[in-house]
């Protein structure tokens, strides 16, 4: 970064986190400050000096003393585009940063202005989430970082190699445009197979690994998922309704004789946004107008129990696990 500061050349960084610290903990007792409508914890964001859940919206000032034990020793973990940006800007004081994030593209026309400014104005550090991946041409950047890559890989969902690969390939296309350019990728994982196929460019070599470990594993393109998502304000009674429809689906898959691989219901990995309680059933199969059918009567005999505070959508290969 130094040597493209000197050469005036311009440099991205790329890190898919918002805000200035992931979470708040208590060092005396270990509470964890999160949102009293979901089971997340809330970000803390040094501009507005506040606490936001990225869920929900739900805000409150920053804590100064533990809820919990009245503790005064509190730390901040993790690091987002606003602690990122603060931290650049005390290695490097003379150069010029901006950033951009769903912070600082609220206003109307904020996103243009922003690219426009870092292109026509010749800023020096443009430091951003997924907003500055995708198809921008900047001639003069020749150096693109990424800040911890292994953050799209740790996540419950069978998309995230391919995810992953795609984030990556596409950010280091900022660099180069019209100058030799490097990209330079920040990973504990630095063998994972996506992150290498990424870093030598290599399309056909991500294809044949990722294309071979969904076969075995049984995910699209080979088989189709569905998954049940339920919800409720209640959260005894999310549990119910899991179960009984576990109970319809099952007995509707064994009366029809398909083929589907149902599991077990079980808590959603985000347990709870917007006072919503939220458990799942997931299944496999390769989807048929038969199996269709047994969704819609499943949900149909489901709904007939007349449970009022649970609502439960049927989502087939869903663009989100969570």
């Amino acid at each position: 970064m130094e040597k493209n500061l000197n050469a005036k050349e311009q440099t991205i960084l790329f890190l898919n986190k918002r805000g200035f610290s992931t979470f708040v903990m208590c060092r005396d007792c270990g509470y964890t400050v999160k949102c009293k409508r979901c089971n997340i914890s809330l970000t803390y964001h040094e501009y507005t000096n506040t606490l936001k859940c990225h869920y929900c919206g739900y805000e409150i000032k920053n804590v100064n003393i533990c809820p919990s034990c009245k503790s005064k020793n509190i730390k901040y973990f993790g690091t987002g585009t606003e602690k990122l940006q603060s931290e650049i800007q005390k290695l490097f004081p003379k150069a010029t940063t901006i950033r951009m994030d769903i912070d600082t593209v609220s206003k109307k026309n904020s996103h243009e202005n922003i690219l426009n400014k870092f292109k026509n104005e010749n800023i020096d550090i443009l430091i951003g989430t997924q907003m500055v991946v995708k198809g921008h041409h900047f001639p003069n950047v020749t150096l693109v970082g990424v800040v911890a890559a292994d953050d799209s890989l740790n996540i419950e969902d069978y998309r995230a190699n391919e995810r992953t690969f795609a984030i990556l390939t596409q950010v280091a296309g900022r660099a180069g445009r019209e100058k030799q350019g490097r990209v330079i990728i920040q990973t504990y994982n630095p063998e994972n197979f996506c992150i290498e196929c990424a870093k030598k460019q290599n399309y056909d070599d991500f294809y044949n690994i990722e294309i071979q470990l969904r076969k075995q594993l049984k995910y699209p393109p080979f088989c189709d998922i569905i998954m049940f998502g339920i919800n409720s304000t209640n959260k005894d009674e999310v549990q119910i309704a899991a179960k009984k429809l576990y109970n319809i689906l099952q007995k509707n898959i064994k009366n029809c004789n398909v083929k589907i691989e149902l599991y077990n219901p079980v808590i959603a990995p985000i347990s709870k946004i917007k006072n919503k309680y939220r458990w799942r059933i997931i299944g496999k199969c390769i989807l048929s107008n038969n199996i269709i059918n047994i969704i819609n009567n499943s949900l149909n005999e489901y709904y007939d129990l007349k449970l009022k505070n649970t609502r439960v959508i049927a989502d087939i290969n869903p663009n989100n696990m969570n």
